[in-house]
């Protein structure tokens, strides 16, 4: 799948952003609406709205179906559980007071498979935590969670305070580029250009999962990600409130 070069009227910058299918931009609209289920006309409706054909939704919601990713019930389609859980992406985490104590997490177990490598690193990257090394993985300790049962192939610990905890932030994630991007979004997201800004607000709810959900004494200056936040849930809360009045 190739991506797409959308010219920002704001910075003049090209942003590159992946097509979304109809499958992927219904699943945002889901997970970001305070209601997880929709009329099929109601997914119409938002989905014809983001410049999808009506025939195409229409396919790509028997396949998710079928596929069990939307549960048809009642006449209505929720989206399944396991993809509502993704709406911690959008929102963000439950937070503690930040003592300056850091989670450490290390693979202890070795002849894996690629499979279960890969599965294991998509999970520890879902808990917001940043690789070090080969292995080992770490964040500051200000997420109200608690990872000692993570996994039976890891050893979580807890740590005491770094010398300089701004400096291994910034070896732990790309937080220059992150706010970077998440600054350009939001200027192509202020566009009129209604494809344009849908695409934009997709590639800022994946943005999102990348977010490390920091202190705000550990983030650098001008952090645009919160911002994009709450642009990218509005715009998608939108969508479901136009499928509504559809109905009437």
């Amino acid at each position: 799948m190739y991506t797409r070069a959308v010219k920002s009227d704001v910075t003049g910058a090209d942003v590159r952003i992946r097509p979304v299918s109809a499958r992927s931009a219904l699943i945002r609209i889901l997970i970001a609406a305070d209601s997880p289920t929709m009329t099929a006309h109601q997914i119409c409706a938002a989905t014809t709205a983001a410049g999808y054909p009506e025939a195409t939704v229409r396919v790509a919601v028997s396949r998710m179906v079928a596929a069990g990713d939307l549960v048809r019930a009642n006449r209505v389609y929720t989206l399944a559980p396991h993809l509502r859980a993704r709406r911690d992406d959008l929102l963000a985490p439950p937070t503690v007071p930040w003592q300056g104590d850091w989670e450490q997490v290390v693979i202890t177990a070795t002849g894996r498979s690629a499979a279960d490598r890969a599965a294991l690193r998509a999970r520890l990257l879902s808990l917001r935590l940043g690789e070090l090394r080969e292995g080992v993985w770490m964040r500051p300790a200000n997420l109200a969670r608690d990872l000692r049962d993570l996994d039976d192939t890891t050893l979580a610990l807890r740590l005491r305070a770094v010398d300089d905890p701004a400096a291994l932030c910034a070896r732990l994630w790309p937080l220059t580029d992150i706010a970077d991007r998440a600054r350009t979004l939001l200027a192509v997201i202020g566009t009129t250009d209604g494809d344009a800004r849908f695409t934009a607000v997709c590639a800022g709810l994946d943005l999102l999962t990348t977010d490390p959900a920091l202190p705000a004494d550990l983030l650098p200056t001008h952090w645009a990600v919160d911002a994009l936040r709450d642009a990218t849930t509005s715009y998608l809360r939108w969508f479901q409130e136009l499928s509504r009045a559809s109905e009437d």
